[in-house]
């Protein structure tokens, strides 16, 4: 086992949305006991089959780096996380779909992760604004998965996936919706465990099986999406 491939896939998010449950939950189909806060970086590992059950099916380690979500002065949060976001293949945005301010934070996550170039400083933002169009081009392949689905009242859960639908439409991305309490989300068979299944093989395909790999490029590398300061209006009201 020690001689598998694997790829790199970070997972982002707020603190407190339920990022190391959910990395816990993926790698141990356990559930997290006493879930703390993360301080760094914390790394798991889940073995993961590509292509299952095709001739072309291939076991690989999935490297999950759970990027901790604190906030404090901007230009140490900035080179503090920099150093996780080297050679990624894969990104996977943690919001809590009780909390609509961790899932408007995500462009922030994203455009700090897939782009150090970009003007973010931290993860608290006052609006939603964010040129979609710099999302466009991006080649690493995207994940949206909200957590505490359970707490959802079911008066609310439509209005809610409606809003977690269009933004994983804004990333290109397919979405998962899950209690990270609860193992049966992600049941083998179920449509969750058949998104999972399907982002993992496509990080892998980018990696290993495209022209350039499509990771992430170190910080000398690194280029512009879009025009700085350009802005268009995304409302999640």
């Amino acid at each position: 086992m020690a001689s598998l491939e694997r790829v790199k896939v970070l997972v982002l998010g707020d603190s407190g949305v339920g990022k190391s449950s959910l990395v816990h939950l993926l790698c141990h189909n356990q559930v997290l006991g006493n879930p703390s806060w993360t301080v760094g970086c914390s790394v798991d590992v889940r073995v993961h089959d590509y292509k299952e059950g095709t001739p072309a099916e291939k076991t690989y380690y999935i490297e999950l780096w759970d990027v901790g979500g604190s906030v404090g002065n901007a230009s140490s949060i900035k080179s503090t996380r920099a150093v996780f976001y080297n050679s990624v293949n894969g990104v996977i945005l943690v919001h809590d779909c009780t909390n609509k301010k961790s899932s408007q934070n995500l462009y922030r996550w994203s455009l700090e992760a897939l782009n150090k170039d970009s003007s973010p400083t931290g993860v608290i933002v006052t609006n939603g604004d964010y040129d979609r169009e710099q999302f466009a081009d991006n080649q690493i392949p995207l994940l949206v998965i909200g957590t505490k689905l359970d707490q959802i009242h079911e008066t609310k859960r439509n209005e809610v996936l409606t809003r977690t639908a269009f933004l994983a439409e804004d990333f290109n991305a397919e979405e998962i919706n899950l209690d990270c309490t609860n193992p049966r989300y992600l049941a083998a068979g179920s449509s969750n465990a058949v998104k999972l299944s399907r982002f993992f093989d496509k990080v892998i395909e980018r990696r290993y099986f495209s022209r350039d790999g499509n990771q992430i490029p170190g910080f000398a590398d690194r280029k512009r999406f879009g025009t700085a300061g350009t802005l268009k209006t995304l409302h999640y009201d």
